[in-house]
C-alpha cells in the first residue's frame, strides 16, 4: 500500500492527473470527539488496543497521498474499540488522516479484524487499509486488505494485494463489496508459501457468512518475515472526499492466531 501510494504520487506529479491504471494498483485535523478513556496526548503518541501497543502517526504532509496525519484522529473508547477518523480543520480547510502501527511484529498465522462501518460505501477518495508492511522496503514484504475505489467510482472497492519478498511484481485481486450491514470480519492467513484471504458478513468466521476467498498463486515469493501491522484511513492522492464529508471507522478488535 505504501509502495503504491508512492508510485501514484510520482505519477501524479508527472502527469497532474488521477490514477488511470487497473484498480489492483493501490496505497491533522482537530477532532472534537471525546471519550473519557481515550484521547491520546501528542507526547505519548501511542494507544493500547486489543492487547497490543500501537504507535500513532502524527506528522506533516507525507505519503500515502500525500496527506496530513494527526493523533487526534485516533482513539480507543470505553468499550476498548479503536476509532480511525478523517476530519477537516474548519480554520485551515486542511484534511487530516489516521494511522496506527503495532510495536509488535507478527509472522505465520491468521490476522483477523472486526470492523464497524459502511466500508462498501466509502467515498471514492477514501482508503481504509489493514496490512502487514516492512517500512522502507518499497515493493516488498507487504500484505494488504484495502477498501478503496482509488478515485474512480467505476472501480471495485475491495482489494487484496501481496508484494514479494524479493524481485518485483505484486499479485492482487479485487471485488465489488456489497454488505448486509455495517459489521464485517476480514482475515488473511500467512505461511511460508502463501497468503490466503477471506471476509465475513458480521462478527463471525462462519463459512455461511464468508465472501471473496482468494489465495496467492502457487510458487509466488511471499514474505517470510515477521512484520508490524498497520491500520490507516487516508485520502487517495490527498484529495478531499468528493462528498465533502468526514468519515470514521471503528475497529472492534484485532486478533492474531499463531500458526
Amino acid at each position: 500500500m505504501y509502495k503504491i501510494a508512492m508510485l501514484l504520487l510520482t505519477v501524479a506529479v508527472l502527469s497532474s492527473c488521477a490514477k488511470d491504471t487497473a484498480p489492483e494498483i493501490s496505497e491533522e485535523t482537530t477532532n472534537t470527539t471525546t471519550d473519557a478513556n481515550a484521547r491520546v496526548s501528542a507526547a505519548a503518541a501511542t494507544v493500547n488496543f486489543s492487547g497490543y501497543t500501537w504507535q500513532i502517526r502524527q506528522q506533516g504532509l507525507s505519503a500515502p497521498g500525500p496527506n496530513y496525519w494527526s493523533s487526534n484522529n485516533v482513539w480507543v473508547d470505553s468499550n476498548g474499540w479503536l476509532h480511525l477518523k478523517i476530519s477537516r480543520d474548519a480554520a485551515t480547510g486542511l484534511w487530516y488522516c489516521a494511522e496506527v502501527i503495532s510495536n509488535q511484529t507478527f509472522g505465520y498465522g491468521t490476522y483477523l479484524w472486526e470492523v464497524e462501518g459502511a466500508v462498501d460505501k466509502l467515498d471514492r477518495n477514501i482508503v481504509l487499509g489493514l496490512f502487514n508492511y516492512k517500512s522502507g522496503d518499497n515493493g516488498h514484504h507487504e500484505i494488504d486488505i484495502e477498501f478503496a475505489r482509488w478515485g474512480n467510482d467505476a472501480w471495485h472497492n475491495y482489494n487484496y494485494t501481496v508484494y514479494p519478498a524479493t524481485g518485483s511484481g505484486s499479485v492482487s485481486q479485487t471485488n465489488e463489496l456489497k454488505l448486509n450491514g455495517t459489521y464485517t470480519t476480514h482475515t488473511f492467513t500467512r505461511n511460508s508459501t502463501s497468503v490466503s484471504y477471506k471476509g465475513y458478513h458480521g462478527f463471525t468466521t462462519s463459512e455461511a457468512n464468508a465472501f471473496f476467498p482468494w489465495t496467492t498463486p502457487a510458487g509466488y515469493n511471499v514474505s517470510t518475515l515477521a512484520l508490524p501491522i498497520h491500520m490507516n484511513l487516508w485520502l487517495f492522492s490527498g484529495q478531499a472526499p468528493a462528498n465533502g464529508a468526514e468519515v470514521e471507522i471503528i475497529i472492534h478488535s484485532f486478533r492474531f492466531i499463531p500458526a
